[in-house]
């Protein structure tokens, strides 16, 4: 398994409000999500007209099909005409246990799913 996540900022200088800039971000989102089926979220500077911070997240079994959908993702974000991409960084992470990775011998790792009951029998503790 890969995980390939391209975080970036977009300066949107003809925004003049949130609506202006909401309008941008989410012709974006959408059209990256149709064209390279990637996951798509605005993350951050959501109060700022002229500017967000935006990340997306692809999953795959292949690398190198990651990184060059990474690549065409960022050619196309610097070919924009209503805003122009600023900061970008990219990551690519390889799943460790390989290809073949399968349950142990005692069943699939419950870790996960241990801290997040955890966490919400702690949250509803603390609205109680």
């Amino acid at each position: 398994m890969v995980l390939a996540i391209l975080q970036f900022e977009l300066l949107i200088p003809g925004a003049e409000s949130l609506k202006d800039k909401r309008r941008v971000v989410n012709s974006l989102k959408d059209r990256l999500h149709r064209e390279h089926q990637v996951s798509v979220a605005e993350v951050g500077l959501l109060d700022t007209p002229h500017a967000a911070r935006m990340a997306l997240a692809l999953v795959t079994n292949d690398g190198r099909r990651a990184g060059q959908t990474l690549d065409r993702i960022t050619t196309r974000l610097r070919a924009l005409n209503e805003a122009e991409l600023g900061d970008c960084s990219r990551e690519i992470l390889h799943d460790p246990k390989g290809e073949d990775s399968a349950p142990g011998p005692d069943g699939p790792d419950r870790s996960l799913d241990s801290e997040m009951l955890r966490r919400a029998l702690d949250e509803s503790e603390d609205a109680a």
